[in-house]
């Protein structure tokens, strides 16, 4: 960090000193706005990608920041100078991922070592049942022993002091350039690499002098963003790794801006002048081997808390989807295809949130559709709908990628600027 500190107190630090106070969060709005037109309407049209489904985009996008603004708790005191950074800073990451040689190499390069990661996995797998085992399209196969494996290899990098020392780096940019509590940069910083609650026990020193615009900013970043974990196991479905890792970096700054937004900070902070990961002594393991097989056991926990969960879940889901559908029936809803549900009712409820997205006209529906079926099941059931039923496979792609960015994340406006 210390040469890109040295290169911006000599470049824009300058110019930043030289603007009257009154005039810099004004001229820093209107600056990430033309910025976001700019990026949006520059590359040319592809498809159903049109410069009017983009500025639909955008206007989503303020609309959403309206919205939040205007519900926010303490409105005169939102840090506008997080705001804004946050949502400049996930919009170029997205530029630099999406629109860029340099970008498309460094997160192609992440998403191939992810998957690499998997066959790790397959092959403690295929020694337990048949060396065919990875072939075989099963979610119990080919996305819980990824799982474990990932727990656990996380747990030892933690032991060893590489993952605190890579979130400590990672935390010092969101720090300084959004001026947000160093307790959290790190939980912002560590949630897309090892999960919502992992994430909050790097801070857990802290955690009973957290003020409730901290704890409020702890669990929004962990609704904004998937666990690694999670990540590994999307990857094993099938999907555009390259769109998953750069959502949850993007998702990073985004969830700043949008929990500074609702509840700004109104007290002193502990953690307001540094960033620093504390020792953990009450889980303190003796070696990695210990780290490691620690991390297995908890691995097989979080695997069983899926598969029990998806089990519910999925059969709660049905019974009611089929006392809708029987009560359907006396409204003469009767086309297997168009049965009354849960999702179909949450889709019609969604279809303005799925247009703000800019999706196009004749995707809303499906869209809004899966958005739903992800709120009320989750989302690797929306996404085993969208990868093997209709109409969802007939969607274009600019949708597709928007229902991967909208399922797979929680946070509304990083889902606007996201792909566009």
């Amino acid at each position: 960090m210390v040469p890109i500190r040295w290169v911006w107190q000599r470049t824009a630090f300058p110019v930043y000193e030289a603007i009257p106070k009154k005039l810099r969060q004004p001229l820093a709005a209107l600056g990430t706005f033309a910025i976001f037109l700019i990026g949006s309407f520059v590359s040319e049209e592809t498809g159903d990608n049109t410069r009017a489904s983009r500025a639909i985009s955008i206007f989503g996008l303020i609309v959403m920041i309206a919205t939040l603004a205007a519900t926010s708790r303490d409105f005169k005191r939102i840090p506008w100078h997080t705001v804004i950074g946050g949502m400049l800073t996930q919009f170029v990451i997205a530029v630099f991922v999406l629109r860029t040689q340099a970008g498309y190499d460094i997160f192609s390069f992440i998403s191939e070592m992810a998957r690499t990661l998997l066959g790790f996995a397959m092959q403690g797998l295929a020694f337990l049942t048949f060396p065919e085992v990875g072939t075989v399209q099963w979610f119990l196969t080919g996305v819980i022993p990824p799982i474990i494996f990932f727990v656990a290899l996380v747990q030892m990098l933690y032991h060893v002091g590489l993952l605190q020392w890579f979130v400590e780096k990672f935390a010092i940019f969101f720090f300084w350039s959004l001026r947000v509590s160093g307790a959290e940069a790190i939980v912002a910083t560590a949630t897309p690499f090892i999960g919502q609650g992992e994430s909050a026990m790097l801070i857990r020193p802290f955690i009973a002098h957290l003020t409730l615009a901290e704890i409020h900013q702890i669990m929004t970043c962990g609704f904004a963003t998937i666990a690694g974990s999670v990540l590994v196991a999307y990857i094993g479905l099938g999907l555009n790794a390259q769109a998953l890792v750069s959502s949850c970096i993007m998702s990073i700054p985004a969830s700043l801006a949008v929990s500074k937004l609702r509840f700004p900070e109104t007290e002193e902070t502990l953690t307001s002048g540094k960033v620093e990961v504390p020792k953990d002594d009450e889980h303190k393991t003796v070696n990695a081997l210990h780290a490691f097989s620690n991390g297995a056991w908890l691995g097989i926990k979080i695997g069983a808390t899926i598969i029990a969960a998806l089990i519910c879940i999925i059969a709660l889901v049905g019974l009611v989807n089929g006392l809708l559908g029987w009560w359907g029936k006396y409204w003469n809803l009767t086309d297997p295809k168009n049965l009354l549900s849960l999702e179909m009712i949450l889709g019609y409820l969604l279809y303005l949130p799925a247009w703000l997205l800019g999706v196009p006209n004749k995707d809303v529906l499906p869209v809004a559709k899966l958005i739903g079926m992800k709120i009320v099941t989750n989302e690797f059931v929306a996404f085993n709908t969208l990868m093997k039923e209709e109409p969802f496979k007939s969607m274009s792609k600019r949708s597709i990628l928007i229902a991967t960015y909208a399922c797979c994340v929680s946070d509304p406006a990083q889902v606007c600027s996201g792909p566009d």
